[in-house]
């Protein structure tokens, strides 16, 4: 058939016309409805849109395989609710769909759980985005049907564009689905003078804009005593190991720095851009204070949060600036917040950060606490995005900027090892450490061969679950704890580590041992940091253990989580 291999562009989807609401037809037509210009054929930008187009070097199904007399019978009455991700999955079903390769996140975990409630449709669960499309393109070119991927927003959805490009590029039917932030964060990259003598409750709220000026901020926190809480951008901006830490605030923040945002009466927001998953409810957040903002991007300034005093400008400057007026007036000043921050300090006594036991297996959190007091404080620590990023955050005491590499407004899984091989390139004599998880760090497991042909000494310490923790922590949490699709082992051999990380850096010459007793811990990790280049460290953890204290989304400081795990029924 010569229309089966022709490289003509014309498209081949019936689409209707402005008279009529219904297409002339579901299927695709071997010719196109309206006429095309030549010049179509130089120029095919690459469009993504609801409509599925099939190719040209792909039959149509042939006329024995549809069951035109078929009925699709919905497993929901006409009149029962459901949500919009039963509604998609359902749509699936009905286009005779059989196999969707789908890789889970925060915003496509009701697709997720859906799929789970879907007697008919399969999940093959890929190990990165990208390994999704490329299969799902495999299915399509050797069946002749779609191909359907699925994944979450922001990182999710752009791994899956080489997959796009190439489909288009080659013609291949490609349906991809996924997930999007709430309606009323798109846009927002979710996630009048106040004397300050006048003020009881003072609170600095730091971020990556001031990790340029950790010396004039620890000269403005040292003339004033006000406490510091950071975000996950700003840590090690100020030491998190001073008692005027509060350290990290937000989601997975610890209890004494939202507390101390929710009771302040003056926030001083530095170098910050009110993402989010720092302020939850955003009409709540710091809904008593009167909030100072300084930032150099204008377009920060009032975008989420509309502060009572602004400044546009480099951090570093304004602190110096402030620094040298409170220098001059620290008599007149005679600042003292000690009631505040004695009530700071039953905070932190109350709610300490704190961790569960399991036996003898490994707490993650412990690994992490082990790997700072045997590096004081003083490693480089790159990190995927997941659960192992915020304990990680909690549970390494950084002392200085810039120690602290993550992604963390985009969260794109398998950043760990790529930025930690970046980080050693940048400070060969520094210790630099991957804290990963098994899920992030098989997206980029090949970089391994970079670490072993550059000879740089990373050190890769990888907290194992077997799950993709952070997904899993909200199954149990909010999900039934039912298993959509998080399960990254061998469902056949539960009862074995899969995949052997170990045997990954063996491929690539790379020393590594496996862990999975507290008590061998400390000498495990010693030994990682004592032998010469790169190591990897497979830490076996319990899957049950949740971070902790946790704001759910859009929550405020009153919804805070601080006990549970993976054992608990909710």
């Amino acid at each position: 058939m010569a229309a089966a291999t022709s490289s003509s562009p014309i498209s081949l989807t019936a689409k209707p016309s402005s008279k009529s609401p219904l297409p002339i037809s579901r299927f695709s037509l071997p010719f196109s409805l309206t006429p095309q210009k030549d010049s179509s054929r130089l120029h095919r930008p690459l469009a993504i849109s609801a409509v599925l187009n099939s190719p040209v070097n792909v039959a149509p199904p042939s006329p024995e395989k549809i069951d035109k007399n078929k009925t699709f019978v919905s497993r929901y009455a006409p009149d029962e609710p459901r949500k919009g991700a039963d509604i998609l999955v359902e749509a699936l079903e009905r286009q005779g769909v059989e196999t969707v390769f789908a890789y889970p996140g925060g915003a496509s975990m009701e697709i997720h759980q859906a799929l789970t409630r879907s007697s008919t449709i399969r999940n093959v669960l890929p190990r990165h985005e990208q390994g999704g499309v490329f299969a799902a393109e495999g299915y399509a070119r050797s069946s002749g049907k779609p191909g359907i991927c699925i994944a979450t927003s922001g990182p999710g959805a752009t791994n899956l564009v080489s997959g796009l490009a190439d489909a288009m590029l080659d013609s291949v039917p490609l349906v991809a689905i996924t997930g999007q932030v709430p309606r009323r964060m798109i846009g927002t990259d979710a996630f009048q003078e106040t004397p300050i003598v006048e003020v009881t409750r003072p609170v600095l709220y730091v971020g990556g804009g001031s990790l340029n000026s950790s010396e004039e901020l620890g000269r403005f926190v040292e003339l004033t005593g006000i406490p510091v809480a950071s975000t996950l951008m700003g840590l090690g901006s100020y030491p998190c190991n001073d008692e005027l830490s509060l350290q990290m605030l937000g989601m997975h923040g610890t209890v004494y720095a939202n507390y101390a945002v929710e009771h302040s009466d003056l926030l001083l927001a530095f170098g910050v851009r009110f993402d989010d998953r720092v302020t939850g409810k955003l009409e709540a957040f710091a809904s008593r204070a009167k909030i100072v903002h300084i930032d150099i991007d204008s377009a920060e300034i009032g975008k989420n949060k509309t502060p009572h005093v602004s400044v546009c400008g480099d951090v570093k400057l304004a602190l110096q600036g402030m620094n040298k007026v409170l220098e001059n007036r620290a008599e007149e000043l005679k600042l003292d917040f000690g009631v505040w921050r004695s009530e700071l300090s039953e905070q932190k006594q109350k709610f300490p950060l704190s961790f569960k036991t399991f036996g003898e297996a490994i707490p993650p959190q412990y690994a992490i606490q082990i790997l700072d007091e045997l590096t004081e404080g003083k490693a480089i620590i790159s990190t995927g995005v997941g659960q192992h990023q915020m304990w990680a955050a909690q549970f390494y005491k950084y002392r200085k900027p810039r120690q602290w590499l993550s992604s963390s407004g985009l969260g794109a899984m398998g950043f760990g090892l790529p930025a930690a091989i970046g980080a050693s390139v940048a400070n060969p004599d520094a210790i630099v450490v991957d804290i990963d998880g098994d899920g992030s760090f098989i997206m980029n497991v090949q970089e391994l061969a970079t670490i072993r042909v550059e000879n740089l000494p990373v050190k890769i310490l990888l907290l194992n679950n077997q799950h993709l923790g952070m997904v899993m922590q909200w199954e149990d949490r909010f999900y039934k704890a039912n298993r959509a699709h998080t399960y990254l082992g061998d469902p056949a051999r539960e009862n074995e580590i899969f995949p052997n990380m170990l045997q990954f850096a063996g491929a690539c010459g790379i020393p590594a041992a496996r862990v999975t007793k507290k008590e061998e811990l400390r000498e495990a990790i010693q030994t990682m940091l004592d032998t010469p280049g790169p190591y990897l460290l497979d830490v076996i953890c319990p899957h049950q253990e949740h971070v902790l204290p946790m704001i759910p989304s859009g929550g405020t400081f009153k919804d805070v989580i601080t006990e549970g795990d993976g054992r608990t029924k909710y």
